[in-house]
């Protein structure tokens, strides 16, 4: 059954209408009519619905039955990556969408090679958002995570301090004796809590950066002997703590 987020939350008579590309997704695309049913997401709860009416520029539906069970990670997980070449942005924000990831932090880490074009860098944020949206429709979210603009390394570590637990993958760390695993790590999350996890760009981390992390109560973890891609270490992560908490 087709998923779509809400714009507007339902009435008190529980109809709600949407628009733009989704009232297009479901006429045009998926080719529905009045009588079809779909899932509906508002304000985080999913509900099935029955569509209404389709018209021109909008479709109205109406909510039909009772709540459904969240599929979210009951830890809430921010990823924030050192601003990586090409595409890789894009790609972690869809496949960390569907591990469950709750938002990202995009940062200019002193390793970037890519420079943010702050002229045009709002139509970027908002493919980004456009992903995540379309993701957590696919994996049946109930949640869109959130998607930060970039920011300087400076005002990162600033955001950093509202989080319950903070974590940044070290390759130093793996390299030494008795290295912080994650599975040790994870021993000290519990539900509800809100989790940071940061992770370099193509070059990794640099000490100077590792650091201030460390100055700013952050704690070191190794990903495993191996070196992972900077697109491939946060999915390694997330889904680490799928398997320790769902």
């Amino acid at each position: 059954m087709q998923r779509y987020f809400l714009e507007t939350p339902f009435d008190e008579a529980g109809k709600a209408s949407i628009s733009g590309d989704d009232a297009k997704h479901i006429a045009k695309v998926m080719r529905m009519e009045a009588g079809n049913r779909i899932i509906t997401v508002d304000d985080g709860e999913a509900y099935i619905s029955e569509i209404e009416n389709i018209l021109p520029e909008e479709v109205i539906v109406s909510k039909i039955d009772g709540l459904l069970p969240s599929n979210e990670m009951p830890v809430r997980v921010t990823i924030a990556c050192g601003l990586p070449k090409g595409d890789k942005l894009e790609l972690i924000v869809q496949k960390g969408t569907e591990l469950g990831m709750h938002k990202i932090i995009p940062f200019e880490a002193e390793r970037s090679i890519v420079k943010w074009d702050t002229k045009k860098g709002h139509k970027k944020v908002d493919r980004l958002k456009k992903i995540a949206k379309e993701a957590a429709e696919q994996c049946h979210r109930t949640l869109v995570p959130e998607v930060s603009a970039p920011m300087s390394f400076k005002q990162f570590l600033k955001e950093s301090k509202d989080y319950d637990i903070r974590l940044f993958a070290d390759e130093e760390d793996a390299k030494g004796a008795d290295p912080n695993r994650i599975a040790d790590r994870l021993k000290n999350v519990y539900h509800k809590q809100s989790v940071l996890v940061v992770f370099g760009p193509e070059g990794g981390l640099s000490r100077k950066e590792a650091e201030e992390m460390r100055a700013a109560d952050f704690l070191s973890v190794s990903l495993g002997p191996r070196i992972l891609r900077t697109e491939t270490a946060p999915l390694y992560v997330l889904s680490a703590m799928s398997y320790e908490f769902e």
